[in-house]
């Protein structure tokens, strides 16, 4: 007889990635993630006001103060392109997230 449990998969232990918001700008402003895998984006407000990481297409958003870090956790993702934004700063705050299959 076999138990099956099921694997549970900590944030720490997700693929991570860092996007650093300030002075109205993304940076990096591309993320490249692999497809089918839940991964981690760690937010970090290094500007002098508050500061919303936003993705409209993922449904996901954060509001930093100035000086915090937070983080988000996307669930697994079909190959294709998602948006990013500071929405206090649409203008300039562009980015994208890339989902690549493996080759």
């Amino acid at each position: 007889m076999f138990i099956v449990t099921p694997v549970q998969t900590r944030a720490a232990d997700l693929p991570t990635y860092t996007v650093v918001l300030r002075n109205g700008r993304m940076h990096p402003d591309t993320l490249i993630v692999p497809a089918y895998t839940r991964f981690k984006i760690v937010i970090r407000n290094d500007g002098p006001g508050p500061a919303e990481f936003e993705s409209r297409s993922l449904r996901r958003e954060k509001v930093l103060v100035p000086g915090a870090t937070s983080f988000i956790v996307v669930a697994p993702q079909q190959p294709g392109e998602h948006d990013m934004i500071d929405e206090f700063h649409e203008d300039t705050a562009k980015g994208r997230i890339v989902v690549k299959a493996a080759p």
